[in-house]
């Protein structure tokens, strides 16, 4: 079969993310990985220098996912409290939709993995709570918030929150649902 350029890596990047939803959460090996394409572990090579590289392809997906939607979200809204409802609702809402990824978001797929994949996914989660933090500062800005109100601390409790039940998802076998609660979770957490 001839693929057309980046599709097979593409391809390469789906595959891993379908064998992280194992919840097992078993080691992802090149051979492994070699084996479920039907590939040489030479051909996985040609498309991605190292292991490390085919994990910040993953990673840099979710960037450019969850990322598009907060720009997007910051854009629409007005309400800077909806705003950081809705950045957090989006975290829970992709972990739900991909079970893999998820793995990568809490560092359990990153384990013994090279340490700057795990850096760059808390940059991921820094400028998510970043977001946050400014969504938050909007709030006070319309009254829906003290203008002495912590959003520093407000949007770290965000952030370990949805980690939290990011998880508990994986733990449990991905059977406990991250939104599952969220209507009753957020009215305690906006403020």
């Amino acid at each position: 079969m001839v693929y057309k350029p980046g599709e097979r890596k593409l391809q390469i990047l789906q595959v891993i993310a379908e064998m992280l939803e194992d919840p097992a959460g078993e080691r992802i090996t090149t051979a492994a990985l070699a084996k479920r394409l039907d590939v040489s572990e030479a051909a996985l090579y040609r498309h991605f220098a190292s292991k490390a590289q085919m994990f910040e392809g993953l990673i840099g997906f979710i960037e450019e996912s969850l990322f598009s939607m907060v720009n997007k979200i910051a854009g629409e809204e007005e309400s800077g409290l909806k705003q950081a409802q809705m950045i957090i609702a989006l975290l829970l809402g992709f972990a739900q939709k991909n079970r893999g990824l998820t793995r990568v978001l809490v560092g359990d797929a990153l384990v013994l993995e090279h340490d700057r994949l795990q850096e760059r996914v808390n940059q991921l989660l820094d400028r998510l709570e970043a977001s946050v933090k400014q969504s938050l500062r909007v709030a006070a800005t319309q009254g829906e918030l003290a203008a002495e109100h912590n959003f520093a601390a407000h949007a770290n409790l965000l952030r370990c929150f949805a980690l939290g039940l990011l998880h508990q998802f994986v733990t449990s076998g991905f059977k406990d649902d991250p939104l599952v609660l969220w209507p009753q979770q957020w009215p305690l957490l906006s403020g």
